[in-house]
């Protein structure tokens, strides 16, 4: 098995993941993908072709958007060393994204021997909360508390 930057053992894992994870490095196992589907891009206009792929490993799965030429690249079953990914929420639901600074390397074997199915992080809803900003429920108020019944801020 090639080596993975540093021990495998020292590497991040799926239950650790939240929605403002940045720089994340995994290794995975593909379990499946969904259908491929054409988008447009808002910025250029430009189409691009577009997959969800679930990947695993012994402590939970996350679905991962693969684009263009990753789709083909990466099938069901193999083994996978994920650098400098980040996580987000879509239409509230985690998501891992490579980004255009991760990168993906095939393995042939992991350092688990199954996969935790179970415990899919993507499947948990999520509402995005901007941490630069503060809890949106906040409504303006800098204590996030309002006093009295009017809602007036003292």
């Amino acid at each position: 098995m090639p080596k993975f930057e540093n021990d495998p053992s020292g590497q991040m894992k799926i239950k650790d993941l939240n929605q403002y994870s940045r720089g994340v490095s995994l290794i995975v196992k593909v379990d499946r993908k969904t259908e491929t589907r054409t988008v447009t891009v808002r910025s250029d206009n430009s189409e691009h072709q577009v997959c969800e792929a679930l990947i695993a490993d012994d402590t939970g799965a996350v679905y991962v958007s693969l684009w263009d030429n990753q789709i083909e690249e990466i099938q069901p079953e193999m083994f996978l060393a994920i650098r400098n990914s980040y996580m987000n929420a879509f239409r509230g639901s985690m998501r891992l994204n490579l980004g255009r600074y991760g990168s993906f390397e095939i393995l042939e074997e992991a350092p688990f021997e199954e996969v935790n199915l179970e415990n899919n992080i993507s499947a948990q809803k999520v509402e995005y909360e901007d941490p630069r900003k503060g809890n949106p429920s906040d409504k303006g108020t800098s204590s996030g508390r309002n006093y009295g019944s009017s809602g007036r801020r003292y």
